[in-house]
């Protein structure tokens, strides 16, 4: 829960609303700061995650218009925690809409995290024409490296956690157990995929992890966790390392990267890996451990308005 005095104090959207209904899906959308200033799309982590208000803190909102919306499925777009027609080229084609939507002529800014890192840079892959800086931090692949690390790689480091993971999905790949449990009409088999593997991801870089224990579920949070394991049992629907291979697209697109030197959920190999292939490109390593973190929020902050700026 967000203490009162945070949310007091977020920056307050000067327009919101719902793209027209495609494929059964509205989409929700807000934009803060200059409703005039240089667009800034944002896309959110997940899949599953959702649009916030603090996503805008690292622009000066009296320069730019950012530009947040929920991806299909998730926070307040709807239906909530719908599967149908919910894919990752969807999900860049809304991103596109949008942009038609609010009538944006000129080239915008990409920011994403995690998960948002991969649809941003497959968006600018998709549409170079349109992007002029990409602003990412946390980055995920989604390829085949990704894959083995979730489980065979982390395993070095957890073991225990992944035996048990591997114990319940027995014959069945983990991913696609999950997901046919969250999916279940089963409250107790939903509610033990979310206490398991979507717990999973926080117990990752942790030296004193545990499984949750929760007895209940928020409608938000089985919405959440139904689109990661229906994306993850899907491995993303991309092809393998498809990023990196066409990763010349957007060769002259200039980018910021921000990474933890230790994060195990998105180990430091990909971020590493794309910067090499992107030469317009500057690589910020954090020394700190996790996804996410006190360090790295600060340090992603004071270096993407800083490129923001140049």
């Amino acid at each position: 829960m967000i203490k009162w005095w945070k949310k007091w104090f977020e920056p307050k959207p000067f327009h919101q609303g719902y793209l027209p209904e495609r494929e059964g899906h509205k989409v929700f959308f807000t934009e803060f700061g200059n409703s005039h200033g240089k667009p800034i799309l944002v896309f959110h982590g997940g899949p599953g995650g959702c649009g916030k208000a603090s996503y805008t803190t690292f622009a000066d909102l009296r320069k730019y218009r950012v530009i947040v919306f929920d991806q299909r499925g998730c926070g307040k777009s709807l239906p909530s925690g719908s599967l149908q027609n919910n894919n990752t080229q969807s999900l860049l084609n809304d991103a596109k809409r949008l942009i038609n939507f609010l009538k944006i002529k000129e080239k915008i800014i990409l920011r994403g995290a995690s998960w948002g890192s991969t649809l941003a840079l497959l968006f600018a892959e998709k549409y170079p024409q349109m992007v002029e800086k990409l602003l990412l931090s946390q980055i995920f692949l989604a390829n085949k490296d990704a894959r083995f690390w979730e489980l065979e790689g982390n395993s070095y480091f957890y073991p225990d956690f992944v035996e048990t993971l591997k114990n319940k999905a027995g014959k069945t790949d983990v991913p696609n157990y999950f997901a046919s449990e969250i999916n279940s009409k089963s409250h107790k088999k939903q509610l033990d995929a979310i206490n398991y593997y979507g717990w999973y991801e926080r117990i990752c870089g942790s030296l004193s992890p545990k499984w949750n224990n929760q007895t209940a579920v928020e409608d938000e949070d089985l919405a959440a966790n139904r689109i990661y394991m229906h994306y993850a049992a899907q491995n993303f629907m991309l092809k393998d390392d498809e990023i990196i291979k066409n990763a010349g697209k957007i060769k002259d697109i200039p980018t910021i990267i921000v990474h933890n030197r230790l994060d195990f959920v998105c180990p430091l190999k990909g971020a590493y890996r794309l910067h090499k292939v992107l030469p317009k490109s500057k690589l910020v390593i954090v020394p700190e451990r996790g996804h996410v973190g006190k360090l790295l929020y600060k340090v992603t902050q004071k270096e993407l308005r800083r490129f923001l700026e140049l």
